[in-house]
């Protein structure tokens, strides 16, 4: 694409709201197949190297570990009692198996569950996003080291495989149609784990969901507010097959980094840091934070946002939030920076972490904040009320499309580039957490404390078990597990 038709594609899509809406649909998906960025625009750097402020020392944050003590070590995961527990195989299946918060829980479960007596494998559909650079897969490559069966399967031998390795029972995790259509062929009960609503935003979504949830023996979501969304688009559905199971906190993932060391890493001293590990999408809202973060610059000068994620999503939409960023008087304290290996790093930089988003299943980037000791702000998604317990740990913002239990993609589409309604709420937020910075920081063990022992992975790790194991055993399936809170 030339700099000129890349110009009048942003342009376009700025400008689609004037459009009625089935035009925009059919303008949409030509755009989408034919505005190739290209060579003009190649996504966000991941070169780490590179100082949030010029001219301060440099430093390496993705190579810096975990520190050996502190005040508290790790969580080590609870001793099950299995003693003549019969075993069972549950195969995992996922679709692209890079990173994302999905991809997490699903490596998550494929690790622990063998203390429930779950043998399991991973099945996975691909490694990359369609035009994503690179190879790709660095989460299956993950796990394949650490002695996890994984295998990439096609619809060619998907249903080979399920005969070969014979589970009795599958997770499924954002899987492809085909995936479930061959488990159902070759008679494996399927659990689907509802990580968040975005395929049935639509209303014509919702009669070919009725069809496809006969095919699934049961479903598991990861809130509240996800579980009644779904139920109010799919009323056919048994309740008493869709339980509640929160995600938890992988002790793994949050030990502590030096906090002094990471800011030094990024060059920062005084200044406050903002942090939102979110992908350049049009679910994270990154071009809404952005536009609110230029208020919050203008009146609070030493205040800096880094974004962190993967744009290979959709290139045209990282285009749009780079320019919206380039364009405010603030834009040297915008950071857009690609995928981080090192998230924990830059959750010990960070004074708050922020999310901007149009929905959420249950956000883990914002779990790892809360344990790692940093206060969140968080838009009115699912299990932001349960993680926020009414602002003990931080501050939650209205829905950027208003109320959160009637958010569909005809409302966000409009959006996207557009003043959004909690644009206030979020900039006062933000600010609030600038002028009480040392009440924050001061208070960083006690959210720490208090996230690793009420969001326990051990707990969630036991409702996806008695799940899964009711399923694959025949058995009744559990009494509904209900999110932890102490609001």
């Amino acid at each position: 694409m030339s700099r000129r038709a890349l110009r009048l594609a942003l342009w376009a899509q700025r400008q689609a709201h004037v459009v009625p809406g089935p035009l925009r649909r059919v303008g949409g998906r030509a755009l989408r197949r034919f505005a190739n960025p290209g060579e003009q625009t190649s996504g966000p750097s991941e070169d780490w190297s590179v100082l949030l402020v010029p001219g301060r020392s440099a430093g390496d944050l993705e190579a810096l570990r975990p520190m050996v003590a502190g005040p508290r070590p790790p969580v080590s995961p609870r001793a099950v009692d299995v003693t003549g527990s019969r075993r069972v195989r549950c195969a995992i299946a996922t679709g692209v198996l890079d990173v994302g918060g999905a991809e997490e829980v699903a490596a998550f479960l494929a690790r622990r569950l063998p203390a429930h007596a779950v043998d399991t494998a991973v099945i996975y559909t691909g490694t990359r996003l369609p035009g994503q650079d690179g190879a790709g897969g660095r989460l299956a490559r993950t796990l394949a080291d650490e002695g996890v069966v994984t295998h990439l399967v096609s619809p060619d031998d998907a249903a080979d495989w399920m005969r070969s390795w014979r589970p009795d029972v599958i997770s499924g995790h954002n899987a492809d149609d085909w995936l479930l259509d061959a488990a159902a062929g070759v008679g494996v009960p399927w659990v689907e784990t509802l990580h968040d609503m975005h395929r049935f935003y639509h209303p014509e979504s919702w009669a070919p969901e009725g069809l496809r949830a006969q095919k699934i023996t049961a479903q598991v979501a990861v809130s509240d507010l996800v579980r009644q969304q779904y139920l109010a688009r799919n009323p056919g559905y048994p309740d008493d097959r869709l339980l509640t199971v929160p995600n938890g906190v992988d002790g793994a993932r949050v030990l502590r980094v030096d906090r002094e060391r990471a800011r030094a890493a990024l060059g920062l001293t005084d200044e406050f840091l903002f942090v939102s590990l979110a992908r350049y999408c049009l679910q994270k809202n990154t071009y809404g934070l952005v536009t609110a973060f230029a208020e919050v610059a203008a009146a609070h000068p030493d205040a800096h946002l880094l974004v962190a994620g993967r744009a290979n999503d959709d290139l045209l939409y990282y285009e749009q939030t780079r320019q919206a960023a380039a364009a405010t008087p603030g834009s040297d304290r915008i950071h857009l920076r690609g995928h981080c290996a090192n998230p924990m790093a830059l959750l010990a930089a960070a004074d708050a972490f922020v999310l901007d988003s149009f929905f959420e299943g249950w956000s883990l980037a914002s779990m790892e904040a809360l344990a790692a000791g940093v206060p969140v702000v968080l838009t009115d998604v699912g299990g932001a009320r349960e993680q926020l317990a009414n602002g003990r740990r931080g501050h939650l913002v209205a829905n950027p499309a208003g109320n959160a239990e009637l958010v569909d993609w005809q409302v966000i589409n409009e959006l996207r580039y557009r003043p959004q309604g909690n644009r206030a709420d979020l900039v006062a937020a933000m600010s609030s957490m600038i002028r009480d910075r040392a009440v924050w920081a001061a208070d960083r063990e006690r959210l720490r404390e208090e996230a690793i022992g009420l969001f326990s992975p051990d707990d969630s790790l036991a409702g996806h078990a008695r799940v899964l194991r009711a399923v694959a055993l025949g058995e009744r399936l559990p009494t509904e597990d209900r999110p932890a809170s102490d609001a």
